[in-house]
């Protein structure tokens, strides 16, 4: 993240000759850095904050498609944070792994002859916290800039310990399979909701969910299930409303719909839902076929492929086939519309080279997991068993389908504060090479597809944050970044030895709970 410091003795320039500096504000305080080391000055980013990552660090913001570390100026000058204002400016540093510096308030570009330059006495004056390569006055009686020495700053916030090495963003391997309680068991289905019903589609036929867009090119005005096209990766992405294709009441436009991408007839196609529901863990011998007396009939019941009921017999999922959602004729025009757009990506050419996220959200902050980790998304439990002389991260336990399932509140192991309304939290359950945990995040956004090596590696940081952060997902034409956790550091070493003596405490003793109901 940082570069070597650069010589002190550079600040005094050469003999009289004159230097450019940029003087910006922090905290009242006018400080100074050689022009030659700000490669441009910007308006302060949003950003995504990286979690256990050094108080310094802001967080990684998205620079014309490249992924910027973000840190500031008052951290690393180890004073209280300020808010940021209209005045806020960052300072992003020329050097080949760039990064920015936000300060307060941007004042002037100055030439300083060489020997009005102070360092000794600038060295003595340095306040806790400051390093200084030297100081100069002011001549129109502003006072004395102080010249920091931002890279030792940098290098002394972001010290780096060793660093692991980093796994391709990726499939489990089969030994993680082995060794995680329940996994390769089952399917899974990833469910939706259209006009208060849930439906769902097995993992292998969806490509990935994404946001609606709220503006669609309409295509037809004759047919209410063909909503348009809309950009998609590079190319067009025709849309259809589910709840057309099955014959329910259209709904105006909601910023909770989704876009489910699947494949028809060779081509990708977008189903428009009115939400995401859950990711599901199905048992083959649940799913049942449609009764002959719906097959039989006209309506959107002849779109529906199998039904699946839970063990509480309680859910009912509706399971569609892509290719019996579409009449005949709409089937024909979407096969000439392939023949016309060969070679767009499709979800059997994408597998090989694209990787599947699951994207919650923490707050305003994104985060994504591999999809081959995750082993079904659910409502948070309504019960959830305390336990006594446990970790402060474990917030209890729950007996999923028999088996006793810690659950972890993500907020407080990224030591965030609780959420203002915690209505609609959902229960991610992941398994990792030796546990498997319910994480209680604010929302699932999302199932996201990227090419692999489009998954940046995460900046150079320091710390918990080196090892939690696998890779960053750039969505630039979205204005997103979405940080790529890795699945075997959610927890600390620490931590994963305090989970290890309770999962072998918890399997001697009977544990109460209710199965969490499907994500709603």
């Amino acid at each position: 993240m940082t570069e070597p410091a650069a010589p002190k003795a550079a600040a005094a320039g050469a003999g009289g000759a004159s230097r450019q500096f940029l003087t910006f504000l922090m905290s009242g305080r006018l400080y100074a850095l050689p022009a030659e080391e700000i490669a441009e000055v910007i308006r302060t980013p949003a950003v995504a904050r990286v979690p256990q990552g050094p108080v310094s660090l802001m967080g990684v913001a998205n620079l014309r498609g490249d992924v910027l570390p973000v840190a500031s100026l008052h951290g690393l000058l180890g004073q209280p944070a300020t808010g940021i204002t209209a005045a806020s400016r960052a300072l992003v540093l020329a050097g080949a792994a760039p990064v920015a510096v936000a300060v307060d308030a941007v004042d002037a570009l100055v030439s300083v002859a060489g020997d009005a330059l102070d360092t000794d006495q600038a060295l003595a004056a340095a306040r806790p916290g400051e390093r200084l390569l030297g100081a100069f006055r002011r001549g129109d009686g502003e006072g004395v800039a102080r010249i920091l020495d931002i890279r030792t700053l940098l290098a002394d916030a972001f010290a780096q310990r060793a660093r692991p090495a980093k796994r391709q963003p990726g499939p489990a391997t089969a030994a993680d399979a082995a060794r995680s309680p329940g996994a390769g068991e089952h399917g899974k289905l990833i469910t939706f909701e259209a006009a208060g019903q849930e439906y769902g589609l097995g993992l292998e036929a969806v490509r990935e969910i994404i946001r609606a867009p709220e503006g669609l090119a309409r295509l037809s005005h004759d047919e209410a299930l063909v909503l348009g096209v809309a950009p998609y990766r590079e190319t067009l992405l025709p849309m259809f409303a589910l709840r057309g294709l099955l014959g329910l009441p259209q709904a105006s436009w909601d910023p909770r719909q989704r876009v489910v991408v699947t494949t028809v007839a060779g081509l990708l196609v977008g189903l428009v839902v009115d939400r995401m529901r859950a990711i599901t863990p199905i048992d083959p011998s649940r799913v049942e076929p449609t009764p002959p007396v719906l097959a039989a009939r006209t309506g959107g019941e002849t779109r529906i492929k199998a039904l699946y009921r839970d063990a509480d017999g309680r859910r009912l999922v509706s399971i569609l086939d892509p290719k019996l959602l579409f009449r005949e004729d709409v089937m024909q025009r979407l096969g000439q519309t392939h023949g016309a757009t060969a070679g767009a990506p499709d979800a059997a050419s994408a597998s090989d080279d694209e990787l599947k996220f699951l994207v919650f959200r923490l707050g305003d902050d994104e985060f994504a997991l591999p999809i081959e980790v995750v082993d079904e998304v659910a409502q948070v439990p309504a019960r959830i068993t305390r336990l006594p002389k446990t970790p402060a991260f474990l917030e209890g336990v729950i007996n999923l389908r028999g088996d006793v399932l810690p659950v972890i509140d993500q907020r407080r192991r990224f030591d965030m504060p609780a959420p203002e309304t915690p209505a609609g939290r959902r229960l991610v359950v992941v398994r990792t090479e030796r546990h498997r945990a319910g994480l209680i995040v604010d929302s699932v956004s999302q199932v996201l597809t990227s090419r692999a090596d489009a998954i940046e590696e995460a900046p150079d940081l320091a710390g918990e944050a080196t090892r939690l952060v696998q890779g960053v997902i750039n969505l630039d034409d979205a204005g997103r970044i979405v940080l790529v956790l890795d699945p075997g550091e959610l927890l600390s070493r620490a931590e994963r030895r305090l989970l290890e003596q309770f999962e072998r405490d918890a399997a001697e003793v009977p544990t109460a709970g209710t199965p969490p109901e499907a994500a709603g």
